[in-house]
């Protein structure tokens, strides 16, 4: 290959596997809430508020189809119950992909809880729910969503928490046929979210606020002319992310987290799926 056709080659590329990061005004734009969401320091920082009128939300600018998505987040302090911090993917449509972390808030001096789920096609009901081993409120933590054509990890602090493997082999579906954006979002939800529905949100704390900071997506940028799609197995066209998986090490961290801090899994309710368990509760999810 000439090298002038290298280098064309290799800067086509470069606009499409994006690393974006950092600066909120770059990559993000305010989507609901007006003031409630501000963007601060130069596009460093964003907060997002809630009061009795409204929450507030934002979301990428870009779609992606696959990628490594870090965000570091300081949750609402204090008495949170009633309220929902979320940083999720999805895709537009009745039929979309979305893979969610939603941060359930309590009062204050109980843990918050991190609800995680995957949805194809439309069809969620895959929550997995955890305790965290620090306090998210004191000091920015990283959350990750690594979505590639073999595995969705999610990770906290660089920890896994979980995994939703592609098993489309075993006729089970899995997210990857429609570009998602990222969004976030601080809501009221106190019909559900402390303890069923139970615990009410105290509006005398109001307004709410969550904080983020260092948004990175080091992902495949979508565009009707992108090669996101691609099985390509060019090695100049390689991320991390694009093959990354669970070693040893990743699998034993996954099974502390799942034995100490797991408090709900969709894979081990009878009772809730009585006529039987989702056909992916019966594979490893330590693969």
């Amino acid at each position: 290959m000439p090298f002038s056709i290298f280098l064309l080659s290799l800067f086509v590329f470069s606009l499409h596997i994006a690393a974006s990061e950092a600066d909120f005004y770059e990559t993000c734009e305010v989507t609901w809430g007006d003031e409630r969401a501000k963007i601060l320091n130069g596009g460093q920082l964003l907060t997002l508020s809630l009061d009795k009128a409204s929450g507030s939300g934002f979301q990428s600018k870009q779609e992606f189809l696959f990628g490594r998505f870090d965000l570091q987040m300081k949750l609402v302090p204090g008495n949170s119950a009633g309220t929902v911090t979320t940083f999720y993917l999805s895709s537009q449509g009745p039929a979309n992909d979305e893979i969610d972390f939603e941060f359930l808030g309590n009062l204050s001096g109980d843990p918050y809880v991190v609800h995680t789920n995957v949805f194809t096609q439309g069809k969620g009901n895959r929550e997995q729910q955890f305790y965290l081993w620090f306090d998210p409120t004191e000091a920015f933590h990283t959350y990750s969503i690594v979505w590639n054509r073999q595995h969705i990890i999610f990770l906290v602090d660089n920890i896994p928490i979980r995994v939703f493997n592609n098993l489309e082999a075993a006729g089970i579906a899995f997210p990857h046929k429609q570009p998602m954006r990222v969004y976030s979002s601080l809501w009221n939800a106190d019909d559900w979210a402390t303890r069923g529905g139970l615990i009410k949100t105290d509006w005398t704390q109001a307004p709410f606020t969550a904080s983020y900071r260092n948004f990175n997506a080091d992902a495949c940028v979508w565009s009707s002319q992108s090669s996101c799609d691609s099985e390509s197995t060019n090695s100049l066209q390689k991320s991390a992310w694009q093959d990354q998986a669970l070693d040893a090490s990743g699998r034993n961290r996954l099974r502390w987290v799942q034995k100490k801090y797991m408090i709900y899994n969709y894979c081990t309710d009878f009772k809730r799926f009585s006529e039987g368990l989702r056909p992916e509760c019966k594979r490893s999810r330590f693969l």
